[in-house]
């Protein structure tokens, strides 16, 4: 049993993406649930299948109230989807699943990754030294807003995608003055979003049907009444942000190439035989791996409606559920050679949904349950961003890719940094590297 005068939310803030095997030391091997402790309360950890139907059942558990307010306000909005349950839930979730979960939707999305990426390549090779994250959030964000009919110049757009990206950035460091920015630009970017709503409801801006700005403007909630314009505008860019997140994984892909050449050897050719870097299946295959080994976040938060019990684990109505994401990710039951990057275990494999023990977006079916509808626009996002870095004509530099794993949300340090194949890596001029 954890220790009454210990709290694991103090673990999870100093152990960060370790603290999950912390308190399965609490637990036999192979256990599917283990005791905890938060804020004072008991609750419940879970992971593997067995986890995954708990959290995700409706009738057991609801999302809403669980995620601590200084992470629900800053990263998703306040009275966003991610918020609701049940009826409302899936009423408002039926927006998004139109716009990101629909294959026509990714195939509108994909030229616009095409472009932006060649964009990022012509860049690289052209003598600008950009790590692989900071390319990732100016490409990603800028075809993420032409896809959602955001209006803006390009550079306009790489600068709200930056607000976007530190967004994602600071939101689970309420210690720091990165918080106090997060705030700053959730509050800019609110407000900015507003207006936009405002000017297409007012007339004043065409939004192009099928476009995420003219779904939210007119979306209406159950009751038939038009959202608020505020909350409208932040479900706006919870159709376009969450995919700027990936520029987290796109970092962590171009650690992954550095380090495993021959995969980056065959995404390239892959590539190359295609003429495009979006959707090869190596590069696919690629990506899941990332996404199991490198969840965002390592767990997420449910509350107990009813008593439950797991594998002789209980928790009473009312108490706290925890989901285990990069332990179900890395589960030795679910998965073979589990602790190892193998992306040969996903080549071939087309409905990774039907994976129970793969939740990097949440478990569940998107359309019925609380897993990201936007799975697909990742998947997009990121695929393209790795043949991006498998390009022969760029170099990723092996420095700066250690992860402090107690900081959450985390990447590399250096973000990956690339550059011209040609190019010698930047020198220090004889200086010592620690000034």
């Amino acid at each position: 049993m954890p220790n009454p005068l210990k709290d694991d939310a103090l673990l999870l803030l100093t152990r960060g993406y370790d603290a999950g095997a912390e308190i399965w030391k609490r637990a036999r091997p192979g256990a599917r649930a283990a005791p905890m402790r938060v804020l004072g309360k008991d609750a419940m950890f879970v992971r593997g299948a067995e986890g995954v139907r708990l959290f995700y059942d409706e009738q057991s558990v609801r999302r809403h109230g669980a995620m601590p307010s200084f992470i629900q306000e800053s990263l998703f909005g306040h009275g966003s989807v991610h918020t609701l349950d049940v009826g409302e839930h899936r009423h408002r979730k039926e927006t998004f699943l139109g716009l990101a979960y629909d294959d026509a939707q990714v195939t509108r999305l994909e030229p616009f990754l095409e472009q932006e990426w060649r964009r990022e390549l012509e860049a690289w090779r052209g003598g600008v030294e950009r790590s692989a994250y900071d390319a990732a959030v100016g490409a990603i964000g800028r075809a993420m807003q032409r896809w959602a009919g955001l209006p803006g110049t390009p550079d306009a757009q790489t600068r709200w995608a930056r607000r976007q990206a530190q967004i994602v950035d600071g939101f689970g460091v309420p210690y720091s003055p990165e918080y106090l920015l997060t705030i700053v630009n959730r509050t800019w970017s609110d407000r900015h979003a507003r207006k936009l709503i405002e000017a297409v409801r007012d007339g004043r801006l065409e939004a192009t049907a099928g476009t995420a700005l003219h779904a939210w403007a007119w979306h209406r909630d159950p009751d038939g009444e038009l959202l608020d314009a505020r909350l409208a505008g932040i479900e706006l860019q919870n159709s376009f942000r969450p995919a700027i997140a990936v520029a987290r994984f796109v970092a962590f892909a171009a650690k992954a190439l550095h380090e495993r050449p021959d995969w980056r050897a065959r995404i390239a050719a892959e590539t190359a035989e295609r003429g495009m870097l979006t959707g090869g299946p190596l590069a696919t295959a690629f990506a899941h791996e990332l996404r199991r080994t490198v969840p965002f976040v390592p767990m997420l938060p449910a509350e107990a409606i009813r008593d439950l019990e797991l594998d002789g684990q209980r928790v009473a109505a009312g108490d706290s559920v925890f989901i285990d994401v990069l332990g179900t990710d890395t589960d030795d039951a679910s998965w073979s050679t589990a602790q190892s990057f193998d992306p040969e275990r996903f080549v071939g494999v087309d409905d990774f949904e039907s994976i129970e023990a793969f939740v990097p977006q949440g478990g569940g079916h998107p359309s019925t349950g609380h897993r990201c509808p936007g799975e697909k626009v990742t998947l997009a996002t990121l695929t393209s961003a790795i043949a991006a870095l498998s390009d022969p004509s760029v170099a990723i530099d092996g420095e700066g890719l250690g992860v402090d794993r107690r900081r959450m949300p985390t990447k590399p340090a250096s973000g990956g940094r690339v550059r011209a194949a040609s190019a010698e890596p930047a020198a220090t001029g004889g200086k010592c590297p620690f000034h």
